[in-house]
């Protein structure tokens, strides 16, 4: 039912201020804006900011594969490559120590890598599942390592390798990995372990199994992000690790791609063509590796943030 609201005087009444929109003006109402929603301007800075980073970022490697395809008078050219060879790496692998330095290198990240991940492995599910006296300080001490810089052991742990005649074998760069990468790889793999309900072991012990086989047959494979993270970064940490490398192996035969780059560069100061043909080559593995294990690394590393 439609109510008079016209006055007694007979006179229209004032328009009452109410939302805005189609009002006396004629214009259509302006769209409010969500909170947290970016204006053109903000989204447009944010996209140039990120276009700008994604140019830093893959620069570099993008200029050292284009190089590496150059002959040396094309080396500094703007251009692409206009005269693509691969002579650069044939001079490399052909004409060096390379292949050597490369089987050193394969050999000390691969058993470093299986028994680092097997001790972190093993002792994170112990810190994990079982109490026992000195838990707490073994716990602080992995975590107290880590404030430690590498370079501070380097003395020490060749006076330790030279008593024991291990300077220029591999076991002295095994050994020493291991120590930078255990402490770090068994307290994240504690987090992670942490997030394995333990209702899993309990289920393992009812169908008769012991607490080794309750490990191996049910928690890890359940526990591949993990063990993919401590992989990786086992991984990285012997390839891709200089001081303790050029430290520990003097010979030519026994140096690591870490070593044997750095006579590399300094026999080729002003070759840049052959440099970044073995940047490339050195590259390779490393990628590899991380293109087999990303799909796990996300969850791995942020599987220890909470707790079940």
């Amino acid at each position: 039912m439609a109510t008079d609201t016209t006055r007694v005087d007979g006179t229209e009444p004032l328009p009452v201020p109410g939302p805005a929109g189609p009002g006396t003006n004629g214009r259509p109402r302006g769209r409010v804006r969500r909170r947290g929603e970016r204006g053109p301007l903000a989204s447009f800075g944010l996209h140039l900011t990120l276009l700008v980073a994604a140019f830093i970022a893959l620069f570099p490697p993008l200029w050292l594969l284009v190089t590496s395809f150059k002959p040396k008078s094309e080396t500094f050219s703007l251009s692409l490559v206009a005269d693509f060879t691969l002579d650069n790496y044939d001079h490399v692998v052909n004409d060096t120590e390379f292949l050597t330095w490369f089987g050193n290198s394969v050999l000390i990240v691969v058993v470093t890598t299986v028994i680092g991940v097997l001790i972190s492995s093993t002792t994170g599910y112990a810190l994990s599942r079982f109490r026992f006296p000195g838990m707490r300080p073994l716990l602080w001490t992995l975590l107290v390592t880590q404030m430690f810089p590498m370079a501070v052991l380097i003395v020490p742990l060749y006076n330790l390798m030279s008593r024991y005649g291990l300077l220029n074998q591999p076991v002295a760069l095994i050994v020493t990995y291991l120590t930078i990468a255990v402490p770090f790889c068994a307290w994240m793999m504690k987090g992670f372990f942490d997030t394995i309900p333990v209702s899993i072991d309990e289920s393992g012990r009812v169908d008769g199994l012991n607490p080794f086989g309750t490990f191996w047959r049910l928690i890890m494979p359940l526990a591949r992000p993990g063990l993919a993270v401590t992989g990786f970064y086992t991984f990285v940490t012997a390839w891709a690790e200089v001081a303790y490398a050029t430290a520990f192996m003097t010979g030519e035969d026994n140096l690591t791609l870490a070593g044997g780059l750095q006579t590399f560069v300094n026999q080729h100061t002003q070759d840049w063509h052959l440099m970044t043909a073995a940047a490339v080559l050195i590259a390779v593995p490393a990628t590899v590796v991380f293109g087999y294990a990303q799909r796990h690394l996300q969850s791995g590393l942020t599987a220890g943030a909470t707790k079940s």
